[in-house]
């Protein structure tokens, strides 16, 4: 027999106790005793033994074995598929055969067979591993079904996007970790989905967490788990956001939020692919794609020591940039197309079409709050409408200020107003706006990410 797993043993006598655990410890991981039935409980929860040895009769002169049944009660109130073998000076095949159907493995008389009694504890053994493997299972599919999103609508025509996805569609046989750079609003969370249906892991679990959003004192406890009783608020056992996602997708959005604690936690796990509950000191092994997203510079972050440098090199084998929805052209309207016949059918409007002063008043506005804004606009629209069409006095949008970019002198902003102008010009193309640029298309690309990431 390997020297595996975990055992617990309650009885009485405790030369009964030394000469059992005298006799498991070479074939065992570990063998915790106790002459107190009362602390099942407590070695349950803090222990988590794989077997239980269990004696039926917990006073002088007992034979009836009702303590025992009572104790096996508890135990399967605690855990329905807790491992139990009785063990008892009194028995009989009656008492076997109720051990058996009130819920134990096996049943053993004292004195026992050394042989017998480790081939008796070999099969709990087995059956404890399997009935655990069988759990996670069905933990996994609970996950898999709850943590599974449609298939993303991702509306661009534009070339930026089509780059974009082209980039997409390289990696569609990979498992490659991905960095999401892009501003607020510009569909990273979309992103992130479209790379999970187009992985190798497309029917795994897909699971998403918003980093800004945790605060640190929870952060161990959502991303790796902990036990039942690991903390005062702990009533159960929870398995973390590494443990659902395992054989999936793990996106963590907002990366750069992490605070130097938390980039140090998350290192350990992906470098060691494996996470350790809180409470536990067992590793439980992890196999995630990771998909990791910010808003931030992250890699000035870096430069100024707020974001580890290794950590970085972990989550970006590929980077990917979001383009801002200012420098997607025509995508504009037909995203503001797209979000008009879905808020229609939502609020049951008719609204056919978007007057041409409509479109012109949408090009010409800036969206600082890209693709999200735009969906917020149109969404007030439809709802405050009142014909069957959309006209520019239905958004309440701020004018972009001609010559807006001329009065800084700043380059960063000057060169941000030129790309805009020249993008608006050659609307979306970027070809063209290259070519008005005096820039090679690549450059472009380049001027353009860098902006995302401020």
């Amino acid at each position: 027999m390997q020297k595996e797993g975990k055992i617990l043993i309650v009885d009485d006598n405790e030369d009964i106790l030394f000469a059992l655990n005298l006799l498991l410890q070479p074939h065992v991981e570990n063998v915790k005793v106790t002459t107190r039935p009362e602390r099942i409980t407590h070695f349950m929860e803090s222990y988590h033994p794989d077997v239980i040895l269990l004696d039926m009769n917990f006073h002088h002169d007992a034979s009836s074995g009702q303590e025992g049944f009572y104790w096996l009660e508890q135990i399967r109130t605690i855990d329905p598929s807790a491992v139990v073998i009785f063990i008892t000076a009194y028995g009989d095949t009656e008492k076997a055969v109720r051990a058996i159907k009130a819920g134990a493995t096996d049943f053993i008389p004292k004195p026992w067979e050394s042989e017998k009694l480790l081939a008796t504890l070999s099969s709990a053994l087995q059956l404890s591993k399997s009935r655990n493997e069988v759990t996670q299972l069905r933990k996994q599919v609970s996950a898999l079904e709850s943590n599974r999103p449609p298939f993303p609508e991702i509306v661009g025509e534009s070339e930026a996007m089509q780059t974009l996805f082209g980039t997409i569609d390289k990696l569609k046989d990979t498992d490659a970790n991905i960095l999401l750079l892009g501003e607020n609003g510009t569909g990273k969370d979309l992103i992130a989905n479209l790379l999970c249906h187009s992985s190798p892991r497309a029917e795994m679990p897909f699971v998403h967490i918003d980093l800004g959003s945790i605060p640190e004192s929870l952060f161990e406890s959502e991303l790796f788990g902990h036990e039942k009783g690991a903390f005062t608020d702990a009533k159960k056992e929870k398995q973390g956001r590494f443990e659902i996602a395992s054989g999936g997708t793990l996106f963590l959005d907002e990366i750069g939020n992490l605070s130097p604690f938390m980039q140090s936690k998350l290192l350990t796990v992906i470098e060691k692919r494996a996470v350790i509950r809180l409470g536990s000191t067992k590793p439980q092994p992890i196999n995630v794609r990771l998909i990791c997203a910010t808003n931030a510079d992250i890699h000035e972050m870096t430069e100024r020591g707020d974001f580890r440098r290794d950590l970085l090199y972990r989550i970006n084998t590929i980077e990917l940039h979001i383009p801002p929805l200012r420098v997607r052209g025509n995508d504009i309207l037909l995203l503001a197309d797209f979000f008009r016949e879905k808020y229609c059918r939502k609020y049951k409007k008719e609204i056919r079409s978007i007057a041409t002063s409509a479109q012109r008043k949408l090009k010409e506005y800036p969206w600082p709050g890209n693709v999200r804004e735009l969906q917020h606009a149109m969404e007030r629209a439809v709802i405050l409408a009142s014909g069957y069409m959309l006209y520019a006095d239905d958004f309440l949008l701020t004018p972009v200020t001609p010559g807006k970019w001329s009065k800084s002198l700043n380059l960063e902003e000057l060169e941000r107003g030129a790309i805009d102008q020249a993008l608006k010009q050659a609307e979306g193309n970027m070809s063209r706006a290259a070519d008005l640029l005096g820039i090679s298309r690549f450059a472009l690309y380049r001027k353009i990410g860098k902006q995302s990431d401020q």
